[in-house]
């Protein structure tokens, strides 16, 4: 590459040492990987549940989260895992645990203490509802509200003196709701309260929450980071201060740390993530369009159709670079139909989870989980099928789910 004055202009190396010099694609590859001693290029299996103590470990802190002891402080290949997911995020540091609802309990059991009110989107996962809605408040004190974060002033409305923390999904679990995730940082720092974002149905490199004012995002790893349904993990990643605090308080002595193996095998899943993503992203977009123009689907919410509530807000946020791979909808007709359409798919697998490379369906009830009196209109009349897509050829999907219909109509 040439200047004008005829000299080569030299761009940044590229060095694996070196996260920071690497795009994305490149990150997922060699992110955390270590050659050890035996001089395998890929970081082993360490199925160890204890390492070799220093010549004098009279002085050590066996809480140490830093220095390899005991692997429910911290464990080789955990550590390789943190290191990538805080790369691929743009966080200072990650930690990592058994599963996402152990990331999601290890938010809200550092940084809420009784007494503490926490905001919490009206729309969320299960496990967030009943986190937050029963089992803290009941055990500990802890206040939270359920609020429309969509509407700002509603969440103006509702922080209290009180209020320590604000707590959402960038898309919501399973309306598909979009919150402007920049606005509800503005409002949580405002009153001094840190904003903490569930972006499993968001992984980079679509959307990075910390880039938008977010002091912690939270990963399911189970999902679209490991990719293969075969592992289970959940990470929390952000500041190094605010991951120490969260490694000493929810791990160390909580006790939800994460196998080697399954560190392992999310390791691998993750080297394939902007492949998948783009491809699960892509057959999504085919299938919401199919959806959408069909006559027997009673609704079909994907944030990349212009009829999404939040399309716009979606572009925006996410930079033209996709709207994810979730969608709900529902085929026109009661609990029977939507079993029945279901049951005549030969493709698509009814399963729960979601981020796998085999595309998953769900059907739940209207009135299934807490918090569904917040679903749209629709959603409590029809129930909804969650979709997850997965890696098949997108012409296979579309008419997997047209035969389907068909099918179904016709018995």
């Amino acid at each position: 590459m040439g200047n004008p004055d005829g000299g080569r202009t030299e761009a940044p190396r590229p060095d694996k040492s070196d996260l920071s010099s690497l795009s994305f694609a490149t990150r997922s590859v060699h992110g955390g990987n270590e050659i050890d001693g035996s001089g395998a290029i890929r970081t082993p299996i360490v199925m160890a549940n204890s390492y070799r103590l220093p010549e004098d470990p009279s002085d050590m802190d066996w809480s140490d989260t830093e220095v390899l002891s005991y692997t429910r402080n911290s464990g080789l290949n955990q550590i390789g895992l943190q290191k990538k997911l805080a790369a691929l995020e743009g966080g200072e540091d990650a930690a990592v645990l058994a599963s996402g609802v152990a990331a999601l309990h290890s938010v809200f059991f550092t940084f809420l203490s009784s007494g503490d009110h926490v905001i919490v989107g009206d729309v969320t996962y299960e496990a967030v509802w009943k986190l937050l809605a029963e089992l803290l408040p009941r055990k500990y004190g802890i206040e939270a509200t359920f609020v429309d974060l969509t509407d700002a002033d509603a969440v103006r409305a509702a922080v209290r003196e009180n209020t320590k923390l604000i707590h959402t999904e960038a898309i919501a679990n399973p309306t598909t709701k979009v919150v402007d995730i920049s606005a509800i940082a503005e409002i949580a720092h405002s009153v001094g309260a840190l904003l903490s974002i569930d972006s499993t149905f968001t992984p980079p490199p679509l959307f990075r929450p910390l880039d938008h004012g977010a002091d912690l995002v939270v990963h399911s790893l189970t999902k679209f980071i490991n990719g293969h349904g075969d592992s289970m993990g959940g990470a929390v990643i952000g500041s190094r201060s605010l991951i120490s605090t969260l490694r000493s308080e929810a791990m160390v002595d909580v006790g939800g740390t994460i196998s080697p193996f399954n560190a392992w095998l999310i390791m691998r899943g993750s080297v394939t993530l902007p492949l998948r993503l783009r491809q699960q992203m892509d057959s999504a977009m085919a299938v919401a369009e199919f959806l959408d123009q069909d006559p027997r689907i009673a609704y079909v919410r994907f944030p990349g159709l212009s009829s999404h509530p939040q399309h716009e807000l979606a572009a925006h946020q996410f930079g033209g670079r996709g709207y994810g791979a979730m969608m709900a909808f529902a085929v026109d007709g009661g609990r029977d139909t939507q079993n029945r359409f279901v049951s005549h798919l030969r493709v698509i697998t009814s399963a729960v989870s979601l981020g796998h490379d085999e595309s998953l369906i769900v059907h739940v009830g209207g009135d299934a989980r807490g918090g569904s009196e917040n679903y749209p209109e629709e959603f409590r009349r029809f129930g909804h099928l969650r979709l997850s897509l997965g890696l098949e050829d997108p012409a296979d999907l579309v008419a997997d789910i047209s035969c389907a219909l068909d099918e179904t109509f016709e018995s």
